[in-house]
């Protein structure tokens, strides 16, 4: 009986901690709770009345608004004036409206200018006149700052097709090959041109050594398939281009030279020439009447650039080319989900998206395009995050779509794959690749964030 009262007694609630007792415990928004400090806390607190209150009548929404004044709130005089102005206008008028204003923008555009007079540039106007291939603004942005110019406002601007006088310039700034700065520029040039040769002179004799002659041979034999034919095959720019492509496959022994690189070399060539040509078409350019001093810059510009685009692509030209594989597969997935026709339909005839679609990511569709078609291409690919890696395929999508029609007309294996490996774009210009590449940039909004989508 004593060892029982004593267990009783033992379990009694005292001031005493115990074992298993409950305790306060505090999160991370509390702090740990100690009872010398807040037991008057605890005292103050008053209790709750033992006899149920009387509960609040509870206000509905409606009242609750009427009550309340909103800033927002457009109020019945705003709803009058909209009403008043839904009846009055009409698709007439509208219309009207809208014929006069671009009958007036069109006589303003016709009109001659009087030498010295201020352009529409000088005034803050929703859309700037265009300079030939791009908006006037870049060509301020990019030839007079001579503070760093953000990189946003730069590649938004060259999306939709850079002027040809700051091409060059706006490609390396886009590559990240030049600083933005115009003041560093000369120095990095200087240096970067330094660098480059530099390597010729170390690498370059060891062309014709057992260990690196097939890679030179390879190089040599498919320079004179590349075009354009009438620039490729002048003797200077053939040694330009052997050099060019020797010693990255030098400096890139994890997938060394393999053929398809060799196109990409073209346009940073002729985009980079034009700076000092006069020229218009620089698919023939006669470049023996290129200074020397100008050609080596050429030669070490384009060099650099290609490395930059190539870096970002290299698993391209692995060992078994994976990214290429990659990138058909997700074409192949992708075009099944937007023309799930057209897919049936090359499915039915046994046409592999390998078999067409492989040159157009091993040359980035350089065999499919006029140059200058590529060259306006690349301009949105410099522009876009990532283009030359992920943009491109959703440019290729667009591009098996576009000829959707002649397609789906074709009943033959053979017809088929001979078209694809063909197709009419000898009379393509720069408005074609612009709705190309907006079809593109369309297929990337709706899918590139969602993966998924075109997952099987």
């Amino acid at each position: 009986m004593a060892s029982d009262g004593a267990r009783k007694q033992f379990w009694k609630r005292g001031s005493s901690k115990v074992p298993g007792s409950i305790q306060h415990v505090y999160g991370a928004q509390h702090p740990p709770f100690d009872p010398l400090v807040h037991g008057t806390l605890l005292k103050a607190t008053p209790r709750a009345p033992t006899t149920p209150a009387k509960a609040k009548r509870v206000s509905t929404f409606q009242e609750f608004e009427s009550n309340t004044s909103d800033a927002w709130d457009a109020g019945e005089d705003d709803d009058e004036l909209l009403a008043m102005a839904a009846e009055r206008l009409n698709t007439a008028v509208v219309m009207e409206t809208a014929r006069r204003v671009l009958r007036n923008h069109s006589q303003r555009q016709a009109r001659p200018r009087p030498p010295g007079a201020a352009g529409p540039s000088a005034e803050r106007s929703a859309e700037p006149p265009e300079a030939p291939g791009g908006d006037l603004r870049l060509v301020k942005s990019v030839s007079q700052s001579h503070a760093a110019c953000p990189e946003e406002e730069l590649r938004r601007l060259s999306w939709s097709g850079i002027p040809k006088p700051v091409r060059a310039v706006t490609w390396k700034l886009l590559s990240g090959y030049l600083p933005a700065n115009v003041d560093r520029r000369p120095a990095t040039l200087q240096r970067k041109q330094k660098e480059y040769f530099a390597f010729i002179d170390h690498y370059y004799d060891s062309r014709n050594d057992e260990v690196h002659q097939d890679t030179y041979r390879q190089i040599h034999i498919d320079i004179p398939r590349m075009s354009p034919e009438a620039l490729i095959l002048q003797p200077k720019v053939t040694e330009i281009f052997e050099r060019i492509l020797f010693i990255w496959a030098i400096r890139h022994p994890a997938s060394g030279y393999v053929q398809g690189i060799n196109d990409l070399v073209t346009p940073f060539f002729v985009v980079f020439i034009c700076e000092y040509i006069d020229d218009v078409d620089a698919d023939s350019a006669d470049i023996s009447q290129v200074p020397e001093d100008a050609l080596r810059n050429v030669e070490a510009d384009t060099y650099w650039c290609m490395s930059r685009l190539l870096d970002g692509i290299q698993d391209n030209y692995t060992f078994a080319q994976p990214g290429i594989q990659m990138k058909v597969k997700m074409l192949e997935e992708l075009v099944s989900r937007i023309d799930a026709q057209v897919h049936r339909h090359l499915d039915q005839h046994e046409v592999r998206y390998l078999q067409f679609a492989f040159r157009w990511m091993n040359n980035l569709l350089m065999r499919e395009l006029p140059l200058h078609c590529t060259v306006r291409l690349w301009d949105t690919y410099q522009s876009e995050p990532e283009g030359f890696a992920n943009f491109h395929l959703y440019v290729c999508a667009a591009f098996l779509v576009r000829w959707r029609k002649e397609i789906l007309e074709e009943r033959d294996f053979q017809e088929l794959l001979l078209f694809l490996q063909n197709l009419p774009t000898a009379h393509w210009g720069d408005e074609d690749v612009s709705l190309l590449l907006a079809e593109a940039y369309r297929l990337k909004f709706a899918f590139a964030d969602a993966p998924n989508h075109y997952k099987k």
